[in-house]
């Protein structure tokens, strides 16, 4: 079968006529079965049938994929398409970087993000909420290429901890950021950063409960929420029906986040057994990030790649990502894919996937955690996640067996989003 580029022109000329995919092995993720010879049936954005066989109509396109493997467009529900950590340089980008050259660049790691695949992302945490949300209304209409994103805007942390963004700055730059600027102390100022969100027009919430890698502060993992100060958050984003996401290394701070209402917990990596069986019970979502463990790690053993104080938090978080995984896929934990890229490079996101596997996943599993967990995290299962009428035309194709090779899916053939052609697909037009 070849494979050539088509743009989204394709559908734009032919918008109210049916396009058949003909899919040589469909995935059904949320039954967890192979169908063999299968067509797609689409109209504009959306799947109107998925029929036995390799169904024929002398009004509709066609696309060929009867030798391929499909699949739902996959989701990433951790990424910071704003930034590619690219040390020591991206440290400093903060002072010399407009927003403009901030959304420019952006542009470029949506597109990526796409190509490989991944139609959705949660975007979880920027700095510059202005270009974060224009890349996202971008793409919404059609101006930019790139994935569908759920973005959270700034990330709320406490003064000092990890999203607080004056850590490391000297002193007279410091200032004393407040909810606005994404610092909160107390229930009332919990209050005022989830009802700011609101405002600015995010679509998630994200807090940083624990240390963290990155930034220029000494812990990677203490406890920086009160219970009361989660307790306001999660009340205010039942109010707004927010979705909430933590970043969360140690035990203590992601129980403290769990016992609140979260509804995930990110990286999780000195998660306990007390944890894991709170989230069992309370149906919390787990997103490992092992991509950017390994990343960091790998980065802590090269001279002069990582601050100082940085270093070696990087080299005892990183490896113990992927153990933590495997423990809490043992253990039951909700799973949802997720890779951090920003940390880790856009477009390698498909590389969790081997990570997930590696660690004893199951193929299915893990196409399971990019697709239905993940649209069922986001609250949007009934449209998102699965190849069936009535869902988005949301679609993913690899020419290889997933399930013999999961490293297939890292370079999709065929990726479809919106009903649009993004990469690959032979058409044969009526």
């Amino acid at each position: 079968m070849r494979y050539v580029l088509i743009y989204t022109l394709f559908l734009a000329a032919s918008a109210g006529a049916d396009t058949l995919i003909h899919a040589g092995r469909l995935v059904d993720v949320a039954a967890g079965k192979i169908l063999s010879e299968q067509t797609i049936r689409i109209q504009d954005d959306r799947i109107v049938a998925v029929e036995s066989g390799f169904v024929t109509d002398a009004t509709a396109a066609v696309i060929d994929l009867s030798e391929a493997t499909v699949m739902p467009g996959f989701m990433d529900m951790h990424v910071h398409l704003l930034q590619e950590l690219n040390p020591p340089a991206s440290y400093a980008e903060g002072f010399y970087m407009n927003s403009a050259d901030v959304a420019l660049r952006a542009t470029v790691y949506a597109r990526r993000t796409l190509e490989a695949g991944f139609t959705t992302v949660r975007d979880l945490g920027v700095r510059d909420i202005e270009a974060g949300f224009a890349l996202r209304d971008a793409i919404n209409q059609g101006i930019v290429v790139g994935p569908r994103i759920f973005a959270a805007g700034k990330s709320i942390a406490t003064t000092g901890g990890h999203a607080d963004p004056t850590n490391g700055l000297r002193e007279d730059l410091r200032g004393d950021p407040g909810p606005k600027e994404g610092v909160i102390n107390g229930p009332d100022e919990a209050f005022k950063a989830v009802r700011q969100r609101y405002k600015d027009g995010s679509d998630v919430i994200k807090l940083t409960v624990t240390g963290g890698v990155l930034s220029l502060a000494k812990s990677g993992d203490n406890p920086q929420f009160t219970d009361e100060e989660l307790e306001a958050i999660m009340a205010a984003a039942r109010d707004y029906n927010f979705v909430v996401a933590v970043h969360a290394h140690g035990a203590e701070g992601m129980k403290r986040a769990i016992r609140a209402g979260v509804h995930s917990v990110e990286h999780g990596t000195y998660m306990d057994a007390e944890a894991m069986t709170l989230m069992k019970e309370r149906g919390t979502w787990y997103v490992p990030t092992i991509s950017a463990g390994k990343w960091v790690a790998d980065l802590s053993e090269q001279e002069g790649k990582l601050p100082d104080v940085v270093r070696p938090k990087a080299a005892a978080v990183g490896p113990q990502i992927q153990q933590t995984f495997a423990q809490a896929w043992q253990r039951g934990v909700p799973i949802a894919f997720g890779t951090d890229a920003g940390v880790s490079p856009h477009g390698a996101n498909g590389r969790e996937f081997v990570f997930m596997v590696e660690a004893g996943m199951p193929v299915m599993e893990a196409l399971r955690a990019a697709t239905v967990n993940a649209a069922t995290l986001l609250r949007v299962e009934d449209e998102l996640g699965q190849l069936r009428a009535g869902y988005v035309a949301d679609i993913v194709a690899v020419r290889g067996d997933p399930f013999a090779d999961v490293a297939v899916l890292e370079s999709p053939d065929f990726v479809m989003k919106d009903g649009a052609v993004i990469v690959g697909g032979e058409v044969s037009n009526p």
